[in-house]
């Protein structure tokens, strides 16, 4: 590491799930000259503030979404099994080879101590439950599931951590600031001044680095796509009104084009029995949700997102999300925790407003007010059209109790130019992951990686040997 350039066949930036999983298929197809950069820390140093000590400290990296992991180290861990959900991976390669890709995927999470038990596998009543959908104009997308909680998932990557470790090397705490062509190879500067060199990079970000990933290839040459932003809020319910559906389904999946405007909205990431976490993208509070499997809140959360896809002559669907969020966190300091009532009754929701509903909210940092002021107001109808369809087919969903807490943004809008081996027009370069907008979630994001190792592999002159120096 103290060598003034390192070399090698394959260097990775980034370890969340598209990062390791490239990792564990070379390794498979026996490439050992292999280098993980992450910005992040270890997995064991992975402590955030503000879940231990009520207030966030601006860690930089935030703890929650970079180290050992990426953000899925604290994510609630829900493996989605199908092709239909979790990423545009079937826009670059046939739906049965994605099929077998998510059903490697599966395996390995097993091999490393994800549970047995997987939900959806009830057919006769999900085919039920999508006809009470149906009837209310909500499409219910079937999925089988294989839950890890958030506490499990932190177990699983660590056993694959021990496993990848002594065959590969990782460094943490470096951030790569330039990538340059060098002859054969390229260049990757750490904002240390720490260089390396390698024949073949995969840029593996996840979410937290999709501006960083432009800036880095913009200079190559490489064009950009813009994928749609999800902007929404996250939504808390006591946990019994969602019984029936997560006890059968464990994640509901829906999606509804309202009728007012017509705009595309989707339930994602549900967490039964879970609380709303807070994550901080470089300044921006923004809020999720996560379960565990050995500890249980009354509550299950879930994301309300809204669609929007620009056109031109806009063209930074990312800046518009923030800027969204950068309001919400101007009006309350943080995020805003609003019921639903107070919404629907044209007032801001008070602390004893709050405190007289009967949901005890899981994000005790988030400070009451008014989302109308931080979200459009197509968005607000949208999301509370949504909440009464859903109600038709969950009683009780759509209560003057209901938490909203805004708000919810998705930030995985720019996708590069690539083929359907992953690699982008530069050769050599090779992209996987949230952050390159082919996925948005931990099992597409592990096969995207699965595909760019194959095709480095394939392309690598000898896939074992030292590292030259």
């Amino acid at each position: 590491m103290g060598d003034p350039y390192s070399e090698y066949q394959v260097v990775i930036v980034g370890a969340g799930p598209a990062g390791t999983f490239a990792a564990l298929e070379l390794l498979k197809m026996g490439v050992r000259d292999i280098l993980i950069i992450e910005k992040g820390p270890p997995l064991e140093e992975r402590h955030c503030p503000l879940k231990e000590r009520g207030s966030c400290q601006n860690c930089n990296p935030c703890r929650l979404l970079s180290g050992w992991g990426g953000a899925g180290a604290f994510s609630d861990g829900k493996l989605a099994l199908s092709p239909k959900v979790g990423g545009f991976l079937d826009e670059l390669i046939p739906e049965e080879k994605l099929q077998r890709l998510i059903q490697e995927v599966d395996r390995r999470f097993v091999e490393f101590g994800a549970p047995e038990s997987v939900y959806g596998t009830d057919f006769d009543a999900i085919e039920r439950l999508k006809d009470r959908c149906a009837r209310v104009w909500l499409r219910l997308v079937p999925i089988p599931i294989r839950p890890m909680g958030t506490d499990r998932c932190r177990e699983v990557l660590g056993h694959l951590y021990r496993h990848l470790h002594p065959q590969i090397e990782v460094a943490f705490h470096q951030e790569v600031d330039l990538i340059r062509p060098h002859g054969e190879t390229k260049e990757l500067v750490t904002k240390d001044g720490t260089t390396y060199r390698a024949r073949f990079i995969l840029l593996a970000p996840g979410r937290e680095g999709s501006q960083w990933l432009k800036e880095q290839l913009s200079p190559f040459g490489v064009k950009f796509y813009t994928n749609p932003v999800d902007v929404g809020v996250r939504v808390e319910v006591p946990a019994q009104i969602m019984e029936e559906i997560t006890s059968l389904m464990y994640e509901m999946k829906v999606i509804y084009n309202t009728p007012t405007f017509d705009d595309e909205v989707r339930t994602f990431c549900m967490c039964p029995y879970g609380e709303v976490v807070m994550e901080n993208w470089g300044g921006i509070f923004t809020v999720n949700g996560h379960s565990y499997r050995d500890s249980h809140s009354s509550s299950t959360n879930f994301a309300l997102l809204v669609r929007t896809t620009f056109t031109q002559p806009f063209h930074s669907p990312i800046a518009y999300g923030e800027y969204l969020a950068r309001l919400a966190n101007l009006l309350s300091g943080t995020v805003i925790i609003q019921r639903l009532g107070d919404l629907r009754g044209g007032r801001r929701s008070t602390r004893a407003r709050i405190e007289r509903g009967l949901i005890k909210p899981t994000l005790q940092q988030a400070v009451p007010g008014d989302l109308s002021y931080a979200l459009p107001y197509r968005y607000l109808v949208d999301i509370t059209e949504m909440l009464e369809a859903m109600d038709k087919v969950i009683p009780g969903i759509n209560s003057r109790h209901t938490l909203l807490y805004g708000v919810e943004v998705k930030f995985y809008s720019l996708r590069p130019m690539i083929d359907c081996e992953m690699q982008t027009p530069v050769p050599g370069i090779f992209v996987a992951g949230d952050g390159v907008g082919v996925s948005r979630g931990l099992v597409q994001a592990a096969a995207s990686g699965i595909l760019a190792a194959r095709a480095i592999a394939q392309k690598l002159p000898h896939r074992s040997g030292n590292r030259p120096r």
